[in-house]
């Protein structure tokens, strides 16, 4: 029962922060996490605690990794990449948002059920990676990888 609660106020979580502040834009900040971890503090935290870190950390590669190419920055407009904000794009622009909401939905519904099943250390291992990722995308293409 516990483990089912918390699963759904994760997913009530995850979705109210996805959601866009405004349509032409990629994404805005509230996408992005605000903290990196080290192996010690992940280690010191409850699996539930790890799990949210872990989801947080899938949800902003789903939502950011496609721009990388156009901008790895938040409240970045179609405008300011020189895409003109005309309806057919914007169009795409809120399919994308709709079709990866609907991806991340499903990968929750993973996290929540499955990962709980994963070691722990597995999980701190993960955490670290995603973070490894992010900090490279963040710091963008031009930067060299």
């Amino acid at each position: 029962m516990k483990i089912k609660l918390f699963s759904f106020l994760l997913v009530i979580i995850s979705f109210s922060a996805f959601s866009q502040s405004k349509k032409n834009i990629f994404f805005d900040q509230k996408t992005l996490i605000t903290k990196f971890h080290t192996i010690g503090e992940l280690e010191n935290l409850k699996k539930g605690e790890l799990i949210k870190l872990y989801s947080e950390r899938v949800k902003e590669i789903m939502i950011v990794l496609p721009y990388i190419a156009l901008t790895n920055e938040a409240g970045v407009s179609l405008q300011d990449v020189g895409i003109k904000e005309e309806s057919d794009n914007i169009k795409v622009l809120d399919k994308h948002h709709d079709a990866v909401l609907d991806a991340f939905e499903n990968t929750q519904e993973l996290v929540t059920e499955l990962i709980p099943y994963a070691d722990t250390e597995n999980i701190v291992s993960s955490i670290l990676y995603f973070e490894e990722i992010i900090k490279k995308v963040r710091i963008g293409v031009d930067e060299g990888f």
